[in-house]
């Protein structure tokens, strides 16, 4: 993480979970963090959190990553107060419980809309600042096992994360679309997909929760995973990394 020391980090989705681990995460390894989330309050009882030396290399900005405008108002900010987007963890992203054939569409377009679209906006912010300055930076996305598989059907029950799958599968299709292009563009900008297991988590429907209860892993292991794909030399790029609980099934 050396070459990363006092580069600004974005992290979206960071009042919970997986978000908070790696903004946390990032800032106790030397960079400059923004954390961006809905629930910016808990973003900031984050940062009270970190040593006394860290605190103010940490930033807690509202952002709806589903809304175009509220995405460019925060990426204004960092750019006007911090000056560049150095590393991107694209991690915000939502799962509404039911069924494909009767969930209310609307619940379902906002799940497309964070999960797809909110990866894309940030994207596009994040990567005009390093193209600018010809920096190599890196994008992360955090992805899913869904994003390569459906849920394993079981007899008797009724799968209820409807688009979450097809959402995560876009994101698998993305991270192999950035690479074409950034290397198409003669840039050196890294991407990394990161497909957790089950993890842990608020977005984790109970359904699931009581079924591998004992078979699940922690923020902090998707978050050391992020560390490693980022501190990994110039040459080397880690495109994928799944990321299991011993014993999971899916």
């Amino acid at each position: 993480m050396e070459r990363w020391q006092n580069r600004v980090a974005v992290v979206t989705g960071a009042s919970s979970g997986i978000g908070s681990a790696i903004a946390k995460d990032l800032c106790l390894a030397g960079m400059t963090v923004v954390g961006l989330a809905r629930r910016v309050d808990r973003v900031k009882e984050l940062q009270k959190e970190l040593p006394a030396d860290k605190k103010g290399k940490f930033f807690a900005v509202y952002c709806d990553v589903s809304s175009e405008s509220s995405v460019n108002e925060a990426f204004d900010w960092i750019i006007q107060k911090l000056g560049s987007v150095d590393v991107l963890v694209n991690n915000a992203g939502t799962l509404q419980s039911g069924q494909l054939i009767d969930l209310n569409p609307v619940l379902m377009q906002q799940v497309l809309q964070t999960n797809i679209m909110g990866i894309i906006l940030c994207t596009q912010r994040a990567v005009r600042s390093m193209r600018e300055r010809k920096f190599d930076g890196h994008v992360v996305l955090i992805n899913s096992i869904l994003g390569h598989k459906t849920m394993t059907a079981m007899e008797g029950v009724v799968p209820d994360v409807n688009v979450y799958p097809p959402s995560k599968h876009a994101v698998t299709a993305m991270a192999e679309g950035y690479r074409q292009e950034f290397l198409g563009l003669g840039t050196r900008i890294k991407i990394t997909s990161v497909s957790p297991g089950v993890v842990d988590t608020e977005i984790l429907p109970d359904s699931i929760r009581e079924s591998i209860k004992d078979r699940m892993l922690h923020s902090e292991d998707i978050s050391q995973g992020v560390l490693y794909a980022i501190g990994t030399p110039p040459h080397v790029q880690v495109h994928e990394l799944t990321i299991k609980p011993l014993g999971e099934t899916l």
